[in-house]
């Protein structure tokens, strides 16, 4: 009998090296809400973004970003879209309560969209072994002046990240802005409750955040990033029965009262004391995202508390 006759074929064995670990994580929304997620050891942040994207069926616009929140310190980052989300939690100590957060930054792709303008993000200068984390609570923790401030943690990480810098900009397209729907809604001299409902209809809009301070209107603008248009209506805290729309544009917040008015039974809004009038909110926002008028700039992207 020849060799060839004699041969046989063993069945492949893969090595335990090679085999991929799956790990659980636990990922924040804005509402505070969590989810466990199982996922491999050699998975990116913008992977783990495309996975809680189709998972909930979120639209892809880009702007979905995993921050890293370093608790005690009250500090956060977002993490770049090529980083191994493993390796950031390995760096994390056994007793640090951190978490991952998944939400929204408008500013994420800014710079690479549009280089030269806005000005305040024009290149200034380059960190080649700094993690940049963003302060949360600067003025309570560390007695910063202001509640606007960043800080470094020094090591090779960010140098590792930007091995292959391109990768980065592999997921930047223009968002497309979403159409919502227009409604006309009058005021029922009576006082109907079907009349009263519609004139709520705002309420279940994703940029209404009903009964929250001023405080946490800035607070949430400034997690998804200073852009100018970024906004979120909200109720006055000081008038009742009247709105607030608060803006970000030139690196400040800012906040626009939105009035009711009654004209012959009729109920409107208006940001500029009656020259242009909506019969609601929803076709109020409609219109500041196509034009200007009184605003500093258009609407563009809204705040929105997503669960998971």
């Amino acid at each position: 009998m020849s060799l060839s006759s004699r041969r046989v074929t063993l069945p492949a064995v893969i090595p335990i090296t090679l085999q991929k670990r799956v790990f659980v994580i636990k990922v924040y929304s804005e509402d505070d809400s969590s989810k466990a997620l199982e996922i491999p050891s050699d998975i990116t942040a913008r992977d783990v973004c495309q996975l809680l994207i189709l998972k909930n069926h979120y639209s892809d616009d880009h702007n979905w970003t995993l921050f890293e929140e370093i608790t005690h310190a009250g500090l956060e980052r977002a993490i770049e879209d090529h980083e191994l989300v493993m390796e950031v939690q390995s760096n994390w100590g056994m007793e640090e309560e951190n978490r991952f957060h998944f939400r929204k930054n408008y500013v994420k792709y800014e710079f690479f969209k549009n280089p030269v303008e806005p000005r305040h993000l024009q290149f200034f200068c380059e960190f080649s072994n700094s993690d940049i984390y963003m302060s949360l609570t600067g003025k309570k923790i560390s007695g910063a002046p202001t509640s606007y401030g960043f800080c470094f943690k020094y090591g090779m990480q960010l140098y590792q990240n930007y091995v292959q810098p391109y990768q980065g900009r592999s997921g930047c397209s223009p968002l497309s802005l979403t159409s919502m729907r227009r409604g006309c809604l009058r005021l029922n001299p009576h006082g109907s409750p079907i009349a009263m409902s519609n004139m709520a209809i705002h309420r279940s809009q994703s940029w209404f955040h009903h009964k929250i301070s001023r405080d946490e209107a800035q607070r949430l603008i400034l997690q998804h990033g200073l852009v100018d248009g970024v906004f979120l209506v909200r109720d006055s805290q000081s008038n009742p029965k009247t709105f607030v729309l608060s803006l970000s544009h030139g690196l400040k917040i800012k906040h626009f009262q939105i009035v009711p008015l009654e004209d012959n039974g009729k109920l409107f809004y208006t940001l500029d004391d009656g020259h242009t009038r909506f019969t609601d909110l929803i076709q109020l926002v409609e219109f500041y995202q196509l034009n200007k008028g009184v605003l500093p700039c258009k609407l563009k992207h809204y705040c929105a508390r997503i669960p998971l």
